[in-house]
């Protein structure tokens, strides 16, 4: 059975308890016409999903597709768009999901940029695979592109340690990134099986005790990977910065370090602080809080549940009735798991009082997806992403070693 949401009228949205910052009013079209815009004119929600006539666009050219299309829909995405969806899930479980359907020619990525490329490097060649904005990017991986990772590389091997040196990469990285990993003997990994993935990269060198890891791109996930499930120190990593000479670091502490981490993170998740974590522990007596792992280090150790967003969907479905939970990871997701599990007794707040929107996975919307589908149901190819031969290669290399992690 297709895992959608079906567009009835919507429940009064649960209160999150968070506020508009003038930038993210700004980003989603403050004072707009609600009726006809997406506009902003209640703290932290969007307006109603989507014009009636948009909806049945979309589901009649859906169903003029009927098994040639295969919708995928990130856990991120806006409700408008989650409803077009023939599975949700994040980032690689989507790609895997792609290409578990050799018979749909068009994957319609509704997610970001590499997460498309990665569903391209997966599926056959004579899938097509669709991003219905290609301005929907993601920051952090465009933190991290090749030239500065073979800039990097050279600075490891004047450094004389290139060799006992691993990359791992995020899955939240570009194809070329992936292709990089792929040719110097690394791994992908995901929030779920990072632990995996250092443990299966520092066994690659001749002596586990001098193998160090390069991480790449966002360093809060490898670095609370590193210090809080395996162990390490804070002392065994270094930050290396792209816009510095060296990474801004010396030889005696590249050569010293276990963990090199990528100067990259999470414009959502990198927004939650400490100070968050106090605030709501202190209005909510009793609360649960649950973090993403590419939140900040202080916050996952104030945390009292880290995990992946399939782990906190997983945890929420296993909590309680009338527990109380606060959530560090996007609004989307949070707003949605909210109104599903209101019913249940169970109480989910946002973890900070401002606006924390994907604003680059929320490009995706209900206009783009209709325009993409209509045209896909007219024989028109658009917006189609596609990683060169020699790039897929390498990239799909570094997947399939992830795949394998035992």
């Amino acid at each position: 059975m297709r895992d959608v949401t079906t567009a009835q009228t919507p429940q009064a949205p649960v209160d999150l308890d968070v506020s508009p910052t003038p930038l993210a009013l700004l980003l989603l079209g403050r004072e707009a016409d609600t009726a006809s815009e997406r506009g902003v004119d209640c703290p932290g929600d969007l307006p109603s999903p989507s014009d009636p006539d948009l909806v049945e666009r979309a589901r009649a050219a859906k169903e003029k597709l009927g098994d040639k299309v295969f919708v995928l829909g990130h856990h991120y995405q806006r409700d408008e768009v989650i409803q077009f969806a023939d599975v949700t899930g994040d980032s690689f479980k989507l790609a895997r999901d792609a290409a578990a359907r050799p018979e749909a020619e068009y994957i319609v990525f509704c997610g970001v940029h590499f997460m498309a490329e990665s569903a391209d490097i997966l599926t056959g060649d004579d899938q097509k695979v669709v991003l219905p904005d290609l301005a929907a990017g993601c920051s952090m991986a465009d933190m991290a592109t090749a030239e500065q990772v073979a800039e990097c590389w050279d600075v490891l091997t004047e450094a004389g340690i290139a060799e006992q040196v691993v990359p791992v990469s995020y899955m939240n990285s570009s194809a070329d990134i992936k292709a990089f990993t792929g040719k110097h003997g690394g791994t992908i990994c995901t929030s779920s099986n990072a632990e995996r993935a250092l443990n299966w990269a520092f066994e690659q060198g001749p002596d586990r005790a001098t193998t160090k890891v390069l991480f790449l791109p966002d360093q809060h996930l490898g670095r609370n990977t590193a210090v809080r499930d395996l162990g390490m120190s804070l002392d065994d990593c270094v930050v290396y910065n792209p816009h510095k000479p060296n990474g801004g670091l010396s030889v005696e502490q590249l050569r010293a370090a276990k963990m090199i981490l990528w100067r990259g993170h999470c414009s959502v998740h990198g927004r939650f602080s400490l100070d968050s974590v106090n605030d709501v522990r202190a209005r909510i007596p009793g609360v649960n809080v649950l973090v993403h792992p590419e939140c900040k280090h202080e916050v996952v150790a104030a945390a009292d549940h880290v995990g992946s967003t399939e782990y906190i969907i997983k945890a929420l479905e296993a909590a309680p009735a009338g527990s109380k939970w606060a959530i560090g990871t996007e609004l989307n997701l949070v707003r949605r798991l909210a109104n599903r599990f209101a019913p249940e007794g169970k109480e989910i707040v946002f973890l900070d009082k401002t606006v924390c929107f994907c604003s680059t996975m929320n490009r995706i919307d209900l206009p783009h997806l209709v325009w993409t589908l209509e045209s896909l149901a007219d024989g028109q190819l658009v917006n189609r992403i596609e990683v060169d031969r020699e790039t897929e290669q390498f990239a799909k290399m570094a997947l399939e070693r992830m795949l394998a992690l035992p």
